[in-house]
């Protein structure tokens, strides 16, 4: 097919790129360099194979987004007043004004709280009704899991209206992640039993699993793929989060297992009503990079 033709194409679907664009970055200068860049890639790579093509520059558009939300570090950029929401999708004003009160910079301010993966699964499905079927490649997770990325921003996004914000949630976890964090370290066994749930699980990659069978030392708790019951759980914690550091994983309290100056392993915890309900050990270096991690302060 010609350049001409997919020039063409690019620009019936700009509109769209730039809403999902915007709704991604919240600014839209950034939108518009984002979409920049995907026509780029667009014109690269042509359209061999493309069955879907708005599907596809959707897609492309994300993974720019994606990549561009990764990079902010210092600063970030602040949501538009609602009158400069105008023109992000070439409508007329009424038709603006309804969009804004669901996607409008107060939704942008919550959004700027998510993490990246977490804000891309929740856009593009809630927003833009893009299946998790196609939406997984693009955050590097399975189906499922992209689907829970989009329902705890989803929860985060509603919760933003009620009196306990996603930041307080986040508070609550760490206080938990860190009372679990120091009776690890500390050998209390009986402290590690009472911040597990009774019925918690623990569910390991095989990558863990290997590394637990080669470096086990004697007396040790063995770590199998999934293991369920504190009793089990606080087995295998005991004294082990010595070389671990405390992070948000996806926006989530959680633990990495820092080594040689890098993350080798990810630790997600699940939180409900004061105790730790589920345990991940993913140490497979592609899904460790896969992860939004953020490491905090000890």
């Amino acid at each position: 097919m010609s350049d001409d033709w997919l020039a063409l194409q690019f620009e019936d679907h700009r509109t769209h790129l730039r809403a999902v664009a915007y709704r991604m970055l919240g600014s839209t200068t950034e939108a518009d360099d984002a979409v920049q860049e995907s026509w780029l890639r667009v014109a690269r790579a042509g359209t061999a194979g493309v069955d879907n093509l708005g599907g596809w520059l959707t897609t492309v558009v994300a993974r720019v987004c994606l990549d561009m939300l990764r990079s902010r570090t210092a600063r970030r950029e602040q949501p538009l007043p609602r009158d400069r929401a105008v023109a992000v999708n070439g409508a007329d004003p009424e038709h603006e004004a309804l969009l804004a009160d669901t996607v409008g910079p107060a939704l942008l301010v919550v959004l700027d709280t998510l993490a990246p993966a977490e804000r891309l699964a929740f856009v593009l499905h809630d927003l833009f009704a893009i299946p998790f079927d196609e939406i997984a490649p693009l955050v590097g997770r399975s189906p499922a899991a992209a689907r829970q990325l989009a329902s705890r921003a989803r929860r985060r996004v509603q919760g933003a209206e009620s009196r306990s914000p996603a930041a307080d949630d986040v508070r609550r976890q760490r206080t938990v992640v860190d009372a679990f964090t120091a009776a690890s370290r500390q050998g209390d066994f009986e402290a590690l039993l009472a911040v597990l749930d009774p019925e918690v699980v623990m569910r390991a990659d095989a990558a863990a699993v290997d590394l637990s069978l080669a470096t086990r030392s004697r007396g040790a708790a063995p770590l199998a793929d999934v293991m369920l019951g504190r009793q089990a759980v606080a087995d295998v914690f005991l004294h082990r989060a010595k070389h671990t550091r405390r992070a948000l994983i996806d926006g989530e309290a959680g633990l990495v297992w820092w080594a040689c100056g890098e993350v080798r392993g990810v630790f997600p915890f699940t939180v409900a009503d004061g105790r730790v309900v589920e345990i991940g050990i993913v140490m497979d270096p592609d899904r460790v990079r896969a992860f939004d991690i953020e490491l905090l302060a000890d």
